[in-house]
């Protein structure tokens, strides 16, 4: 074992028996180590960590006998790679185990090729300093879950391990809420429901997400709340948390969010709705977020306003009664 590299003893109890290796680990692991998710151990299988009478396992789907000993290595975090860069951020939110940042269009989350820099990380960063989280191998900020681009709106993240592994637990059984109230063309039917349809990355384009049989569970409610004729109002609160649901729900039903250029199909508007043509980005906003703290586990509530962008072109199309 390398310098700074911890091992996990694991040993299967007796109702373990049958069940995955990767679901029996977690959750012994978890015990050990509450910053350890399912999928982080997926990872560490994948990168060979694992071993059993001192054979390498990467098959999380292998299953277990009671009284099998498992050996976890954990590596020491690795060094964050973005640098730390002062950015103004618009904070909601902050105590010695939250931030809750209000995210403005345009600002991404991670670096990426072609946004290696200024991006949410890299402030968090340079505002948060060593508290934040390392969960999943990385000292880098605990980011929970996350805004595309073009989307605004309220973000949650961890600065510390347990935290980390709270949020991520409430997400998991879905008692972390977030409400998104998005502008899509036409106008839902019937005003109220729920779409579920299952999501998976696209056999078509890499790059884009799409409804299928194969993919994973998605459940999104919305609910019609502005009723503009060739537009209107939606209000959607996520049951779960796939890549781009809300929009490739939306897209799914034929009514694609206004402005989103990977999921509208180029929609193309009636004479006199040229505005929703030329709005330049999904006109999609993360309004409120609920989630109980965790520290406390009182229940927190955040509202963030409608970016004047998105709210300039409800009261335009508004204004021109559809």
């Amino acid at each position: 074992m390398k310098d700074a590299e911890t091992a996990l003893i694991l040993t299967i109890p007796d109702d373990g028996w049958g069940q995955r290796t990767d679901k029996a680990l977690a959750t012994l692991a978890a015990q050990e180590n509450p910053s350890l998710s399912r999928a982080r151990l997926q990872a560490l299988l994948a990168q060979g960590h694992l071993s059993l009478a001192g054979k390498t396992v990467t098959d999380g789907s292998h299953k277990v006998k009671a009284g099998e000993v498992y050996t976890l290595i954990l590596p020491p975090p690795e060094k964050a790679e973005p640098e730390a860069q002062a950015m103004d951020l618009v904070i909601v939110y902050e105590d010695k185990d939250v931030i809750v940042i209000d995210k403005p269009v345009g600002l991404v989350v991670h670096p990426a090729p072609g946004n290696r820099d200024h991006t949410l990380v890299n402030a968090l960063l340079a505002h948060c300093g060593d508290s934040l989280s390392g969960i999943g191998g990385v000292a880098r900020p605990g980011i929970v879950h996350r805004l595309d681009k073009d989307t605004s709106g309220l973000m949650v993240v961890a600065k510390n391990d347990a935290a980390h592994h709270a949020l991520a637990l409430q997400f998991a059984d879905r008692s972390l809420s977030r409400t998104y109230h998005a502008l899509v063309w036409g106008v839902p039917a019937p005003s109220q429901g729920s779409i579920d349809a299952p999501i998976g990355r696209s056999t078509k384009d890499r790059k884009k997400m799409a409804v299928m049989g194969k993919g994973k569970p998605a459940l999104t409610h919305y609910r019609v709340i502005g009723d503009f004729g060739g537009a209107s109002l939606v209000e959607c609160k996520l049951a779960t948390g796939r890549t781009h649901q809300i929009r490739v729900h939306l897209a799914h039903i034929k009514h694609p969010v206004v402005g989103d250029m990977v999921y509208g199909g180029g929609r193309r508007g009636r004479t006199g709705e040229e505005i929703l043509q030329k709005f330049p980005r999904q006109a999609l906003h993360a309004l409120e977020l609920h989630f109980l703290h965790p520290s406390t586990g009182k229940l927190k509530k955040f509202t963030s306003k409608l970016p004047k962008d998105m709210a300039k072109l409800v009261r335009g199309i508004k204004g021109r009664g559809g």
